[in-house]
């Protein structure tokens, strides 16, 4: 009887001692998308117009706290201006869901997925990550801070990369009517 008790105590403690010494195994943290934000913000010569797009998906990874990975799908149909209103709205808006711009019909969702994560300080990471936009699939890399269960990134993209070229003085825009090729993202998520 003793010895079978002797047996379920170094069992117990090296079981646990075993356990503890495991690596504990990536987090996926689901992103709120209803609470989460992607904002946009575009440039002409003559001003700049800015809104919102909303996410279908997105996660982000961790081991131990540390970010490692994340991905995410944007829907392309909810592009919209939120600097406009009425006509001038619903104009640009439709502009940016055409062939011009995002072709939307066509290319429903746009996708990140990050591809390197290296830290840079205690909640900063720089991210290098695929960034498809109708179909075209290009290397971005950008800032993340994370802190507690929020995190927040800018990404600049070169809208002629994925063919949007519409107003783009390398494709044969006037001057007077261009339209940048770099758009801005603010992403502010909450998992």
């Amino acid at each position: 009887m003793k010895k079978g008790v002797l047996s379920l105590a170094f069992a117990l403690v090296f079981g646990f001692t075993a356990t503890a010494t495991e690596p504990i195994a990536e987090e996926k943290k689901e992103v709120n998308t209803e609470t989460s934000k992607v904002t946009w913000k575009a440039y002409k010569v003559t001003g700049s117009h800015y809104g919102s797009i909303a996410l279908k998906s997105g996660a982000l990874m961790f081991d131990e706290g540390k970010l490692t990975g994340g991905e995410f799908t944007v829907d392309m149909g909810t592009i919209n201006t939120e600097d406009l209103e009425g006509d001038s709205k619903g104009k640009l808006d439709g502009h940016l869901n055409s062939a011009d711009f995002f072709d939307t019909a066509n290319h429903t969702s746009s996708t990140l997925k990050f591809t390197s994560v290296k830290a840079t300080g205690k909640n900063s990471y720089d991210v290098t990550g695929d960034l498809t936009i109708k179909g075209i699939t290009k290397s971005i890399t950008f800032n993340v801070s994370v802190y507690g269960s929020k995190a927040t990134a800018t990404l600049k993209v070169d809208r002629t990369n994925y063919d949007v070229k519409y107003g783009s003085t390398l494709f044969g825009a006037a001057a007077d009517k261009a339209i940048y090729d770099e758009f801005d993202l603010v992403v502010d998520l909450e998992f």
